[in-house]
């Protein structure tokens, strides 16, 4: 297949409905995601309200079609983890293989750099073989796994547990 020609840029609310067009299928197909019904556009907006600067989102847009997007949460609201971010990542089922993820997660690292971010899990679903290398073609490392730690479709799920560290943040950085 060709290699896509891809824009990747922050989200915005008007990307609401794509991202959700995305995540949904996975949602009642999949077993990426853990979430059992799919989100309404008013539960994509409040989730969206609580993204910023420290907490990003970005699209993967190709031919001015979002086809995939990636976001990191913070891994805990205690400030001794304002350093450490969870990533996730989504692709539209049709250009799934097509450099998507690797361009997403290139950029969202690029960007926990800039903020001075030191470390970066990943919890993934055991049987994503894809996530789990695109992963580790960044240099996540496997921290683990958990098992049985999910129930979806009548079946129990593990879950894999990877970590980038994204080395000393700059002096400069951060300042929140």
């Amino acid at each position: 297949m060709a290699t896509l020609e891809l824009i990747v840029r922050p989200a915005t609310e008007a990307d609401l409905e794509a991202i959700n067009r995305i995540h949904n299928p996975e949602i009642l197909h999949g077993t990426a995601t853990w979430d059992t019904e799919a989100w309404t556009i008013e539960e994509r907006r409040e989730w969206f309200s609580h993204h910023d600067a420290m907490t990003p989102v970005l699209v993967a847009e190709h031919a001015g079609e979002v086809v995939g997007f990636a976001y990191v949460t913070l891994v805990s609201q205690k400030y001794g983890w304002r350093f450490a971010r969870e990533d996730t990542i989504y692709i539209d089922e049709h250009y799934r293989g097509r450099g998507v993820g690797e361009r997403l997660l290139s950029a969202l690292l690029e960007v926990l750099r800039e903020l001075g971010v030191r470390l970066v899990i990943a919890s993934i679903a055991s049987t994503n073989t894809a996530s789990i290398r695109l992963h580790a073609k960044h240099g996540f490392e496997v921290m683990g796994e958990m098992r049985n730690a999910g129930y979806k479709f009548g079946q129990w799920l593990n879950t894999t547990y990877m970590q980038l560290d994204l080395g000393e943040p700059p002096p400069d950085k951060p300042t929140w």
